[in-house]
């Protein structure tokens, strides 16, 4: 039987990517597709990305730290180290970057619309980086699958010193 540490860690990942591919290419797009108030659907959105992201920061550190414990020094040389690293700094550019500065644009365009003001450019720029940040993400999120679940030795599941 597998210890609750590698349990834990495939949960993780498939928790973290599961999520983000659910809520970015299934949630929002039909948020949007069937809420007639484009308000309410991109608030909801927001609202589900966040939750993603908050979610992606916890899993991505202890995708990290059992990396780090399983494999000590060559969990530098990991594939799942490195892409678990790339994605954290993409969630944390995302959460802690972008989606501050869009909110700051809608919020400044009050009471109207952002979409609807003289803003309108500003922000459609900040949220196409905001979806290509989140599509590399869903990129380097998939590889991570591929790469972290492999529990049949090849991959970072593989205690320290084995080969």
């Amino acid at each position: 039987m597998k210890k609750l540490s590698e349990i834990l860690y495939l949960l993780a990942i498939v928790v973290w990517v599961g999520g983000m591919l659910a809520v970015g290419y299934l949630a929002a797009p039909v948020l949007f597709a069937e809420l007639s108030d484009r308000i309410l659907a991109g608030n909801l959105a927001g609202k589900m990305f966040t939750w993603v992201a908050r979610m992606g920061l916890g899993c991505g550190a202890y995708i990290l730290l059992f990396v780090l414990v399983r494999r000590g020094w060559s969990a530098f040389r990991s594939s799942v180290f490195w892409i678990t690293l790339a994605m954290l700094g993409l969630v944390a550019a995302g959460h802690f970057g972008v989606q501050p500065i869009m909110q700051h644009l809608k919020e400044s365009a009050l009471p109207a619309e952002v979409m609807q003001s003289a803003l309108r450019d500003r922000f459609a720029t900040w949220h196409g980086i905001s979806s290509v940040v989140y599509l590399v993400q869903s990129v380097l999120g998939l590889m991570l699958v591929l790469q972290g679940t492999d529990v049949r030795g090849q991959g970072t599941v593989k205690s320290r010193g084995a080969r």
